[in-house]
């Protein structure tokens, strides 16, 4: 059987079209990532990700951004809402043991929702460690705003998914903490030196590099290139992402048609894959732009087709849960901080 392609597609609605379904078995994409536009109902969902599956003929991985806060695609009334990873940060300063128990409980019964609905990695947890001044793009997002709370609580972040069968993506790498614009509308160029860097933005990746998947972060960081954010640069990827904080898992780009990036898809996409990003992510279903990165993305060989291998090698059945006294034990712990 072949490698699949070293990408992973949105999709335009709560169903494929027939001629999605054609394009996704030809493009054969590693996995598939999934919106609020691809959402209506739980059964719905699973339907769409089982129609996925089916196209590509194979169990591929399907991501979701599913935080909690102001980031989850999954929300009332069939699904729980979740506080923001700085709720967990709160709580962490009050009482290590219970922020460390509320955020691997929390993870744990998202990774419950989300297997049940064909979802089988998340996008969280968030590494970034924000500075005063810096945009809130991230903001509540972080579980804090010094790498060591960072580390505790994404390492049980991680952690909580896992149990329940779900793979975590550590974001964004190596640090979007200090970014001043929000990349999704411009670039954002951190001047801060290399040290300061090493010390805040880039400790909690390299604390939690044993996990299997990362995305990029869309920023310049002058100190380690002056002309291209970590996405598309060889020096970001090589020296820091995998040499400095040793990150061996699986990379991938965070989505392409972010404004932070320029030129057309396929230059971003032969950027990316050219740096060491070994998939690149496209989240929107638009499928010119899909034709276009699909000229530039090679079947995944080599390094990166082992570390998406890794990464799924890392998928274990759902310990026993019950959702029920868990979700109550929950909210007592984070019910007075949320």
């Amino acid at each position: 059987m072949a490698a699949p392609s070293a990408v992973i597609f949105g999709s335009e609605g709560p169903a494929l079209s027939a001629e999605e379904k054609a394009f996704f078995r030809e493009a054969d994409p590693w996995g598939f990532i999934i919106f609020a536009r691809n959402i209506e109902t739980p059964q719905q969902v699973a339907a769409l990700t089982a129609s996925y599956r089916e196209a590509v003929g194979r169990d591929a991985p399907v991501l979701i951004d599913q935080e909690g806060g102001r980031v989850q695609r999954f929300r009332p009334p069939y699904w729980r809402a979740y506080p923001p990873g700085r709720v967990f940060g709160a709580l962490y300063e009050a009482d290590p043991e219970k922020g460390l128990e509320a955020v691997r409980l929390g993870a744990r019964l998202i990774a419950a929702e989300l297997l049940a609905a064909g979802v089988n990695v998340d996008c969280l947890p968030v590494l970034d460690v924000p500075v005063p001044g810096a945009h809130d793009v991230i903001g509540d997002r972080a579980y804090g705003l010094t790498p060591e709370p960072v580390i505790a609580l994404g390492q049980a972040a991680a952690e909580g998914l896992l149990q329940g069968g779900v793979l975590p993506i550590i974001k964004h790498i190596p640090g979007h903490g200090r970014a001043g614009v929000d990349s999704h509308q411009a670039l954002p160029v951190v001047e801060t030196d290399r040290a300061a860097l090493e010390a805040t933005d880039f400790a909690p990746f390299k604390a939690l590099a044993h996990l299997p998947l990362a995305m990029t972060a869309h920023v310049i960081y002058t100190a380690i290139d002056k002309a291209r954010p970590a996405t598309t640069s060889p020096a970001v990827i090589s020296e820091i992402i995998r040499g400095h904080i040793g990150f061996q898992g699986l990379l991938m780009s965070d989505d392409l048609s972010m404004k932070a990036l320029g030129g057309d898809f396929a230059s971003r996409t032969k950027a990316s894959l050219a740096a060491g990003c070994d998939l690149v992510l496209h989240c929107n279903g638009e499928r010119e732009e899909m034709n276009a990165i699909m000229s530039e993305t090679p079947q995944l060989d080599g390094q990166a087709l082992l570390r998406a291998e890794n990464a799924l090698g890392r998928l274990r059945p759902p310990q026993p849960f019950d959702a029920e006294a868990g979700w109550e034990a929950f909210q007592a712990l984070v019910g007075a901080h949320s």
